[in-house]
């Protein structure tokens, strides 16, 4: 029972390691991006590159805790359903090398302005737009991504809500909490004229939110019939 407790811990911390690094990555570009105005944004990342490289990197590492965020909860849960577990795993390490290669598009306007005489072919205008042409790009890729950042918490919701260790309020959280990630990628994709009023929707996934505090805090509960037999290996080996 320890043992399960222990793996829901570790879980729990790998999720919040990566709630950070996921809260840097989202807000900081706000401080960046100037929406249409190329030569501004341009201007803000190369008067403050530590921050924004740290603001990339951040983005690289929560991919890199992903992966073991999701083996962890394999752990967790696999004998609560192999198969909703594997889903899971899929579902996070499909999206995982996606996020990462939309991540390295960040570095596109660092490597636009080193001043490299193969930049000579254009004019300082020319590779601000295209600076800006690729952050906008990236940002339709961050909305691609988010659908995977929905569906991966179907199954995890499934797993919580059939686990009995864990409270079944959650899994049913973090289930709604897929339908708005979804929410919002479908419309900032099909409609992005609403993409601001649709990121109203990220309320719904505070879900992971309990989920993160009740793994660090609680971990997993003992179920009465382990604890039965827990007790009754402890007297046999007295």
């Amino acid at each position: 029972m320890n043992s399960r407790k222990r793996e829901a811990r570790v879980a729990g911390m790998l999720y919040l390691l990566l709630g950070v690094t996921s809260a840097l990555e989202m807000s900081i570009p706000s401080v960046f991006i100037v929406n249409g105005d190329a030569a501004a944004t341009v201007g803000r990342i190369a008067s403050s590159q530590l921050l924004y490289r740290c603001y990339v990197v951040s983005g690289l590492a929560s991919q890199i805790l992903f992966v073991f965020l999701v083996l962890a909860l394999y752990q967790l849960l696999k004998g609560v359903s192999k198969r909703q577990a594997l889903l899971m795993v899929a579902l996070v390490l499909v999206q995982v090398p996606m996020a990462f290669a939309n991540t390295l598009c960040g570095f596109a306007p660092l490597v636009l302005s080193n001043g490299a005489d193969y930049w000579s072919a254009f004019n300082k205008h020319q590779l601000e737009a295209m600076a800006m042409g690729v952050l906008s790009l990236q940002s339709y890729g961050t909305s691609a991504v988010m659908a995977l950042w929905g569906l991966w918490l179907l199954p995890f919701g499934i797993l919580i809500f059939r686990s009995e260790f864990i409270p079944r309020i959650l899994g049913v959280f973090l289930i709604i909490g897929c339908c708005g990630w979804l929410g919002i990628s479908v419309t900032s994709l099909l409609f992005p004229a609403f993409a601001r009023a649709a990121n109203q929707f990220t309320v719904l996934a505070i879900g992971e939110i309990f989920i993160i505090l009740w793994l660090v805090i609680m971990g997993a509960r003992t179920l009465p019939a382990e604890g039965q037999l827990a007790e009754s290996r402890v007297a046999d080996d007295a």
